[in-house]
């Protein structure tokens, strides 16, 4: 198990455009494993690459075994979005804020998994929230740069 520090805001890491994976290495697998540790110590629903200051198109998401549990890709694609909703969002390297942020309601994503296979993952509500914030993280964008409202996090003003 290998927790790695999370990037914080104003890192500018966080604001690059990560590279495109050529293959699946052990390399590449020993970096999801640290992700998804590192976001589970966290208590996080995704994290992307860059959080941790690789610049690598990698991201783990688990927003629970409803909508599959542990899901990592690699090269993520956007095929599809459909709908709308809005809602709180919040981010790791982003701690003590949240923000009101419109998605899609349903995304269908398509990247390589851990073995190097293409898989498609169709997501809604929190899933889908969740694959267009880490994908975002990989383009070097923020909620905080699309959200309608940014906010101190109830988590936050519970420990004052």
């Amino acid at each position: 198990m290998a927790i790695r520090m999370i990037v914080k805001e104003p890192d500018p890491v966080l604001r690059e455009k990560a590279k495109h994976v050529p293959s699946i290495t052990p390399n590449i697998q020993k970096l999801l494993r640290d992700m998804a540790d590192t976001m589970y110590d966290a208590r996080g629903v995704g994290l992307a690459a860059p959080q941790i200051g690789i610049l690598k198109r990698a991201i783990v998401m688990d927003c629970g075994e409803e909508h599959g549990g542990l899901i990592e890709l690699v090269n993520p694609e956007i095929v599809s979005t459909e709908g709308e909703q809005f809602g709180p969002e919040g981010c790791l390297s982003i701690p003590g804020l949240q923000g009101d942020v419109r998605r899609a309601e349903k995304v269908v994503v398509k990247g390589l998994n851990r073995n190097g296979e293409t898989i498609t993952i169709e997501g809604t509500e929190l899933l889908a929230r969740c694959i267009l914030h880490e994908v975002d993280h990989l383009n070097g964008v923020l909620f905080t740069d699309l959200a309608e409202k940014v906010y101190r996090s109830e988590e936050q003003e519970d420990e004052e």
